[in-house]
């Protein structure tokens, strides 16, 4: 059973090749801390692509890691503090592999001018449940009686309390 309990971990880091292994086994073991085993492979996988990017085109090392559960997506975000990097240009091949293995994805300036790259997993996305059709239930009809007609004139004369509106209906 995934928890539904909301989950923030953030981790800053220079970004070496030393470096890649070691950010992905604290990654994966926040990963199982949340109960979220089938999310380490892609999530650590796409991490990496973009640590190493970031590696070889960018100029400024320090990198941000933030990863955001909410008991049914894991969002992964990381922020780069170099503001010459393109993501568009650098970064291609690297988003059409994050694009094409996640639910969602996404690429934003912040303030500072520094970019963030984020991208989302659903907790169960391997998970199928396969749907079993249903038969209609069977119900008792019965046929109900047409309540008495009770003239304005009637309804006009009596208290308007929801007891006296009833009384006059029988």
């Amino acid at each position: 059973m995934k928890t539904a309990v909301p989950c923030c971990y953030h981790l800053d880091v220079e970004v070496s090749p030393e470096r890649l292994e070691q950010v992905g086994r604290i990654l994966a073991a926040h990963l199982r801390h949340w109960d979220l085993e089938n999310l380490v492979e892609p999530v650590c996988r796409g991490t990496e692509m973009l640590l190493r990017a970031i590696d070889e085109h960018a100029t400024d090392k320090n990198t941000s890691i933030e990863m955001w559960w909410n008991g049914q997506h894991l969002i992964t975000a990381i922020g780069g503090h170099d503001r010459a990097l393109r993501p568009d240009q650098e970064l291609r091949g690297c988003l059409e592999h994050i694009a094409a293995s996640s639910d969602g994805w996404g690429c934003c300036a912040t303030a500072t001018g520094s970019k963030v790259i984020w991208f989302s997993q659903r907790a169960r996305a391997d998970e199928r449940v396969p749907l079993v059709p249903t038969g209609p239930d069977p119900r008792v009809s019965e046929g109900l009686s047409l309540p008495r007609v009770v003239t304005v004139a009637q309804l006009a004369g009596l208290v308007r309390t929801p007891a006296g509106l009833l009384e006059a209906a029988r």
